[in-house]
């Protein structure tokens, strides 16, 4: 093994996706090192940007890392479907247990620091037959394996993602975690308007995942094509769950909700307007709940469009010459909205780096201080 740099530091990923924690390490300095996913179309999607990448297509359950060098840090943002509230919340789903796949493999490659990244209900959500949350077995687990462990949730909006999203993130060392170590600050809450207004206005059209067609066909949504001044701002609109989440007509300066999986975002421009209406049950299609008596929001303008992918790549903060690769829309924006924001993992890999300086240096740690919430367990 050659003798590596102190600033030659490494990183391994597991569930890597279509690369959003990856990618945020890589711009702080990290050398990757792996990625496995199970996902063909991520794995195409990693392939694509990053040739040079070692990109593993299988189930992380069979790998067996054959490295001939150290790894600095293990990704593991595994998968949240099972413990989302936008999922099934199902305690017995399989996916929920691959947190042990991170512990099998942090024995054996014994990484300094391990970064899982999933969503805030595993704090709350129990493994079946117990009383003990997910979030709390995860770290007794990696404390038996050796790791010192720190776990905090984050606002993403206050992490320079135009999203309110919140993520659920550990911090394990092997060991100790430096003296005076903190999770990041939150800074100003972050808007659409950088990342989305251009495209928006059609100011921006040659970008890669971005074919931007008016048109939306609805059965709800109605595009009128009245007249109207071209140069009226185009306006963000919801077209997706339209009995909740207050009024779908958005503004620029104001972060969304989460980006996920399901919710479908818009534009609209020219007379547009948004108004509530009762839904007849006994006679219109796509009755779920005939019972209901909840009023529905319905949007109309001179014309409406859905978001492209690349407006959706946006709001994750993923740069523009990062293409996604799909047979077809679900493909693309299923890897898009699982995604870890890119600045989102940016800053979390700061964070890390900045640990390891202050280990190596064997000096207390200097990162801005949010240690109100932070939790620090030793089982």
């Amino acid at each position: 093994m050659t003798k590596r740099s102190v600033l030659d530091r490494t990183v391994l990923s597991l569930f890597s996706g279509a690369g959003g924690l990856d990618l945020g390490f890589e711009r702080v300095g990290f050398r990757h090192l792996t990625a496995v996913e199970i996902a063909p179309w991520c794995v195409a999607t990693l392939r694509r940007n990053r040739p040079k990448w070692n990109v593993i297509i299988g189930d992380v359950r069979q790998y067996e890392p054959t490295l001939d060098e150290k790894v600095d840090v293990l990704l593991a943002g595994f998968p949240c479907q099972g413990f989302s509230l936008g999922g099934n919340r199902d305690a017995s789903d399989s996916r929920n247990t691959l947190y042990k796949e991170v512990v099998r493999l942090s024995r054996s490659l014994r990484p300094r620091v391990i970064v899982i990244e999933n969503v805030l209900n595993l704090r709350t959500m129990c493994i079946p037959g117990t009383n003990r949350p997910f979030a709390e077995q995860i770290v007794h687990e990696l404390t038996q394996a050796g790791y010192t462990v720190l776990y905090d949730f984050f606002r993403v909006s206050e992490y320079g993602v135009p999203q309110t999203r919140r993520r659920f993130v550990f911090l394990a060392f092997r060991g100790v975690p430096p003296n005076r170590f903190h999770f990041p600050e939150p800074g100003e809450v972050t808007s659409i308007r950088e990342s989305l207004y251009d495209l928006a206005q059609g100011k921006v059209i040659d970008l890669p995942n971005h074919q931007p067609h008016w048109g939306f066909a609805s059965q709800v949504h109605v595009e009128t094509g009245e007249r109207f001044k071209h140069t009226e701002e185009v306006v963000p609109v919801r077209f997706s769950r339209t009995a909740s989440d207050g009024n779908p007509i958005r503004d620029f300066d104001s972060p969304f909700p989460a980006i996920d999986t399901a919710t479908v975002w818009g534009w609209a421009q020219g007379n547009v307007s948004a108004r509530r209406v009762e839904k007849d049950r006994t006679r219109e299609k796509y009755i779920r709940n005939p019972d209901a008596d909840v009023t529905l929001w319905r949007v109309s303008a001179s014309r409406l469009r859905s978001f492209t992918h690349r407006e959706y790549a946006r709001l994750q903060t993923f740069p523009d010459d990062w293409v996604f690769e799909g047979s077809n829309k679900r493909d693309v924006q299923l890897q898009i909205g699982n995604a870890v924001p890119v600045r989102f993992a940016e800053v979390i890999a700061r964070t890390v780096w900045r640990s390891l300086d202050a280990l190596d240096r064997d000096e207390p740690f200097n990162a801005g201080r949010r240690s109100l919430r932070a939790q620090l367990l030793l089982l």
